[in-house]
């Protein structure tokens, strides 16, 4: 995990993905030192500070302990190698046939983390949680998972800031740096609008799955653009849009992986053999109303 957020003058947060690889004006929430955007074709895009990285910076790229969002850009529930292998298989074999697990393929790892619930009688089935690392829960069902995990961070964060600031601590500062860049990706996913596009290229037809913050019909053109550079005749249709759903994009990918059609550099299409499936999933969220907590962030106000 690496620092995403430098902060500039005015004091407003920014994204490596706002900015161009190389020295920035941007600072270090945590030390005030310059950054450098790096951006190459092997690391996850982050800035680094162009001096000698920061204590506190180093700690959390050694420990992956940058705030960050739950659910929303990695869904293994921290299982790695053979055990979410397992899990995949045994969802395969069991899950997806609605089939009781017997308590004898169940590791306890599994349990403890929520992913598999006893029935009661000696089995056990998949929770909703369980269902996030294969791709099995539904879009609708995933959000009300996640949802309530964001606003919970986002009151540990601000809590722990509260204590920080209360007592005196010398960890003040980092802890409002932590506050400050994990409301940055809160606000970012609630800003945005989730997408469906329908696009016909020639003789194929695929879909594409997005987010922006600008008017849909500005996307459109520039997915025309896009896609002409590869096909001669193209049209695009809108197929649903979701305002403050920017947090679906990454599980849907997740869920839908084995249909994606690359276009040359292009990532976010898809070719599905009956998009209705699809569709219903989209279809079936519902519309997304910000609370309270989320309006304040989005409109940046502080809390506390």
């Amino acid at each position: 995990m690496w620092l995403k957020f430098g902060v500039a003058l005015s004091g407003e947060l920014t994204s490596i993905d706002e900015v161009v690889r190389g020295k920035t004006n941007l600072a270090c929430l945590y030390c005030g030192g310059s950054l450098t955007a790096k951006k190459g074709s092997v690391k996850e895009h982050h800035f680094a500070h162009t001096g000698e990285t920061c204590k506190p910076v180093s700690q959390r790229i050694k420990t992956k302990a940058f705030p960050s969002l739950p659910l929303y850009d990695s869904f293994n529930i921290q299982l790695k190698g053979e055990e979410l292998e397992q899990l995949k298989v045994l969802w395969k074999e069991y899950g997806a046939q609605k089939r009781s697990i017997p308590k004898d393929l169940v590791n306890f790892r599994w349990q403890l983390k929520g992913l598999l619930e006893s029935e009661g009688d000696g089995s056990y089935q998949f929770t909703n949680l369980g269902k996030i690392p294969v791709g099995a829960l539904p879009l609708a069902l995933f959000n009300q998972v996640q949802e309530p995990l964001l606003v919970s961070e986002l009151v540990k964060l601000e809590q722990s800031t509260a204590v920080a600031e209360a007592a005196g601590l010398s960890c003040l500062d980092e802890r409002r740096a932590d506050l400050l860049i994990y409301r940055a990706q809160l606000r970012r996913i609630l800003v945005n609008s989730l997408y469906f596009l329908e696009v016909k290229a020639d003789e194929s037809c695929f879909y594409k799955i997005g987010i922006t913050t600008r008017t849909i019909e500005e996307r459109i053109a520039e997915v025309q653009r896009d896609v002409r550079a590869h096909y001669s005749d193209v049209t695009v249709s809108l197929l649903g849009l979701w305002e403050h759903r920017g947090n679906v994009e990454l599980y849907f990918k997740h869920r839908y992986k084995a249909f994606n059609y690359r276009i040359g550099k292009l990532t976010e299409y898809f070719v599905f053999p009956d998009v209705k499936i699809v569709l219903n999933d989209l279809y079936r969220m519902e519309a997304k109303m910000p609370n309270n907590v989320e309006v304040d962030v989005i409109d940046g106000r502080k809390r506390m």
